[in-house]
């Protein structure tokens, strides 16, 4: 009898560890190797405000500054106050760059594409305009799968005045589950920039362009934590992928 007991707690301890592990695992909590530059040729960075001020020749000189993705708006009236600073510094270095703004929930989408228009110039050889979609940082409303459709669309509509080319979507996976995933049709064609924190996406990359991979990644250049990211490996370059860019 105190065996069977002694079993039942030892089985019931193993299950919990288990099922920790496999949702430690599944939320990226657990750090593995990053993808190499021999699996991954082509990587990058996203920037903003938080990142202080930064030393873009010594990034540009770096293998794993390919490109770089510079926060440029959130909402209908934020504008982050390193955006031109970093733009012009990263064109300067030669850094393949392009914008990305976070889109709030609160807010109307053409709104904030106007927020978009007037702050980030139209350049050639720079990437489409990213659009970041996320619940973390986001104001507290949860919008309804028609909502969102309806404000990203009037959102990527209102953009086209000025950047014609399907824009990136920066995506969570739990934003992915919860709205892109067998609704793609309900959204403008665009690509997609997935996070998946450490480990490699659950969809293969003819699914995904951009991979962020990592949130506390350090490089010279930078001081403290900056999100690093890889393209998708079978691309070989940004001309075939963003027409507007031109190669690396």
């Amino acid at each position: 009898m105190k065996r069977t007991v002694k079993r039942s707690i030892i089985g019931a301890v193993i299950l919990v560890a288990a099922s920790a592990f496999y949702f430690a695992y599944d939320f990226g909590m657990f750090r593995f190797r990053a993808p190499s530059l021999e699996d991954y040729p082509i990587q990058g960075i996203d920037v903003s405000h938080h990142q202080g001020d930064i030393d873009w020749h010594k990034l540009a000189a770096q293998p794993k500054v390919g490109f770089a993705i510079i926060k440029s708006t959130e909402g209908g009236d934020f504008r982050d106050g390193k955006f031109d600073e970093n733009w012009r510094r990263a064109g300067e270095a030669g850094i393949v760059r392009g914008a990305y703004h976070f889109f709030t929930f609160c807010r109307a989408g053409k709104e904030q594409a106007l927020n978009v228009l007037a702050t980030v110039p139209r350049e050639p050889g720079t990437l489409p305009i990213a659009v970041d979609i996320e619940f973390h940082g986001n104001c507290d409303k949860v919008p309804t799968l028609e909502e969102l459709a309806t404000e990203v669309n009037a959102f990527v509509m209102e953009l086209r005045s000025k950047f014609p080319e399907k824009p990136i979507f920066y995506v969570t996976q739990e934003v992915f589950d919860r709205y892109l995933k067998g609704n793609e049709s309900r959204f403008p064609d665009h690509y997609l920039w997935l996070r998946s924190i450490s480990r490699e996406p659950r969809h293969d990359c003819s699914r995904w362009t951009i991979w962020q991979f990592a949130d506390n990644g350090t490089l010279d250049g930078i001081q403290g934590a900056v999100d690093l990211n890889a393209l998708c490996p079978s691309e070989t370059g940004f001309s075939h992928l963003f027409p507007s860019s031109g190669e690396m």
